[in-house]
């Protein structure tokens, strides 16, 4: 039997849809690597899963009392919380010191990195600050924030505003007496011992010189505005976003500069750094990074529900301003793949010299569920040919970035988080580590998720209008963290969770990255939300001496402090580093004072050299000095780690 004419007349159009789409899906698919790539780009990585102690009788909850207007959504308010740092606590010049976030007891736990220290894990009590216990710690940020080298610890919390821990390096052993709980900025009396103070709910702080007069500042980051979310028993007055796609109701963003401080006490003031239209997003990451070589960096805010923010740092000395950046949309180009006009999940942010080119991009986690919320992660490439040419750029309202995640297989791992990148192979090209994982139970709500996301946004902003998440609902709660690798000279990444055995599938948060043993090979940390945190040391198959690690330093303002052993001064804040190889490679880094969502890195720069071990390596320091006056000099390094001073000049020094 044949078919009429005009039947297949009217088959021809859907037909050639059917075609173009298949053509499209083909040509769209990028290449995967095979089996044997994926064996050899393996086998240039080995990390040992081991256990973080912990102190002995901390509870092991699994979910948050939270305010009555939240409880049926409780599982949705207890997913955040879970953060790691690394660094150098104890003046030993090693960053082999953990400060972490157990959501399970909600505290704070000082202990050493495995196999790397003798003292016993302690919990830091912020006694006798006024606290409440409907209040819980969401972050651990080291830094020396009173400028007298021993490094400090600022816990963020839902519930109330930061807590200074000030380390009076009291003791050789590193315990609860070493450091000495200080408000940051609520200095308000509170006769009854509880807190009565503002009830900020931060999940993220970025720590930078922002004006240049080289001291740290600080900024808090709030997501639900300043509302009782923890207390069981309170008002009725929370709410959620009020919009899925350009949300402004949230906290807001604090902007604090530093102004003085002594061995006991530091002082920090709130300035007007951010228009308002601008710092109500629902920030979950921050992070800096200094793009057009001033020395001022650059801000970008990574928030939920919508509009990322990226700002170019326009301060003054005293004077902290950002003003607000963003990409320029192309005829093809989506809105939501352009800086600032995204309708995206924004979960974290990462500077790095991910391309190798000399310049930072950044990398922003984002949901990118398959079947559910998929939207894209973003590899935001810098398209500035030079720093002056950047700074022209931004002093137009430009970002100069573009994005490469899909092209550079970057683009979907799941519900994202942290993300941090580093060398751990010591090839010169930078990894990325990324957190993933929500919601982990039993049965799948992730079909409700899909209904609030269609909602109209008048609905949104009522807690009660949003569908259940209660133990034993799961929304996106069993996704591996990735570990993305580059696969060959293209720009193409592969993730090789599964192949190094990452395949824990509780949810991830927070991601920490240092060389906690002094080996020339970077370790990471993965803080898990109700679960128990990761250290991965590394044993990769790598040379120990195929490396240039550097720990930058400025004198400390306390001399008393570090004349007798300790540490050698106080991190040079913002300081950015050009290492140039035996082969002509640039690489670019800078010292990061914490960023991201909720983990933190090491103060330490680290610099692969692929293979160049032995062969003459070119560094270009640009430094800011504790006067704020500019520095650049050029130093000749051998391979290994190399303690730097840095005054009106570099100077390489002998740790104490």
């Amino acid at each position: 039997m044949t078919s009429k004419p005009g039947a297949l007349r009217r088959l021809l159009p859907a037909t050639v849809v059917l075609v173009v789409v298949a053509t499209l899906f083909g040509v769209a698919q990028l290449p995967e690597a095979s089996a044997a790539e994926r064996a050899s780009l393996a086998s240039r990585f080995h990390f040992t899963n081991m256990t973080i102690a912990l102190p002995p009788g901390l509870p092991m909850r699994e979910v948050r009392q939270v305010n009555p207007a939240y409880e049926h959504i409780r599982s949705w308010i207890s997913s955040v919380g879970a953060a790691v740092a690394i660094n150098d606590l104890d003046g030993q010049n090693v960053a082999n010191d953990l400060c972490l976030v157990d959501t399970r007891s909600d505290s704070a736990v000082v202990t050493p990195a495995p196999g790397t220290g003798s003292y016993a894990p302690f919990v830091l009590n912020p006694a006798p600050l006024p606290m409440s216990d409907t209040m819980a710690p969401m972050g651990c940020t080291p830094g020396d924030f009173n400028l007298d080298g021993w490094t400090d610890l600022l816990v963020y919390y839902w519930g109330r505003t930061p807590v200074v821990f000030l380390n009076n390096h009291a003791s050789a052993t590193l315990a609860l007496s070493n450091f000495t709980p200080t408000e940051l900025i609520w200095q308000a009396t509170a006769p009854d011992g509880r807190y009565h103070g503002p009830a900020w709910n931060t999940n993220a702080v970025a720590v930078a010189d922002f004006d240049g007069d080289g001291k740290p500042d600080i900024g808090v980051f709030n997501y639900f505005p300043d509302t009782e979310v923890l207390n069981p028993q309170g008002q009725p007055t929370v709410q959620m976003n009020d919009s899925m796609s350009s949300a402004k109701n949230a906290g807001g963003a604090h902007v604090l500069h530093w102004k003085s401080a002594t061995d006991k006490a530091v002082v920090y003031e709130e300035q007007y750094a951010i228009a308002p239209k601008y710092a109500t997003g629902w920030t979950l990451g921050a992070g800096s990074g200094d793009l057009d070589g001033d020395l001022l960096p650059e801000l970008y805010l990574a928030n939920d529900f919508g509009n990322d923010r990226f700002f170019h740092n326009v301060s003054t000395p005293g004077q902290i301003k950002f003003s607000l950046d963003q990409g320029t949309r192309g005829p093809f180009d989506p809105k939501s793949l352009v800086v600032g006009h995204d309708s995206f999940k924004g979960m974290s942010i990462e500077f790095g010299d991910l391309m190798s080119t000399g310049r930072f991009d950044m990398f922003v986690s984002n949901i990118t569920t398959s079947w559910g919320l998929e939207e894209s992660n973003m590899v935001w490439c810098n398209t500035a040919t030079s720093p002056a040419d950047a700074k022209a750029m931004m002093a137009g309202g430009d970002a100069p970035f573009e994005n490469k995640a899909a092209a550079m297989n970057m683009a979907w791992i799941g519900w994202g988080w942290d993300a941090k990148m580093a060398d751990f192979d010591n090839s010169g090209q930078l990894a990325v580590v990324q957190a993933a994982g929500f919601v982990k139970g039993k049965i799948n709500r992730f079909n409700w998720l899909q209904e609030l996301a269609a909602a109209n946004d008048l609905m949104l902003q009522q807690p009660q209008m949003w569908p259940k998440a209660e133990p034993g609902d799961d929304i996106a709660g069993s996704q591996p963290f990735g570990f993305w690798v580059k696969e060959t000279d293209d720009e193409r990444f592969v993730n090789l969770s599964a192949d190094l055995g990452f395949t824990d599938s509780t949810p991830s948060r927070g991601v920490a990255v240092g060389d906690a043993d002094g080996d020339g090979r970077q370790d990471f940390v993965v803080a898990r939300q109700w679960g128990a945190p990761s250290y991965y040391r590394n044993d990769g198959p790598i040379g120990n001496n195929d490396y240039v690690g550097l720990r930058l330093y400025r004198p400390a303002t306390s001399a008393g402090a570090t004349a007798t052993g300790g540490p050698i001064g106080t991190p040079a804040y913002g300081a950015v580093v050009t290492v140039t190889t035996a082969d002509g490679k640039k690489h670019l880094a800078q010292l990061d004072g914490g960023g991201g969502h909720s983990g933190k890195r090491s103060f330490d720069l680290f610099f692969g050299l692929g293979g160049n071990a032995g062969k003459p390596v070119s560094a270009q320091v640009h430094w800011r000095d504790l006067t704020g006056a500019v520095h650049v000099q050029a130093l000749d390094l051998t391979a290994g780690w190399h303690d730097i001073l840095l005054t009106t000049e570099a100077k390489e020094v002998q740790a104490r």
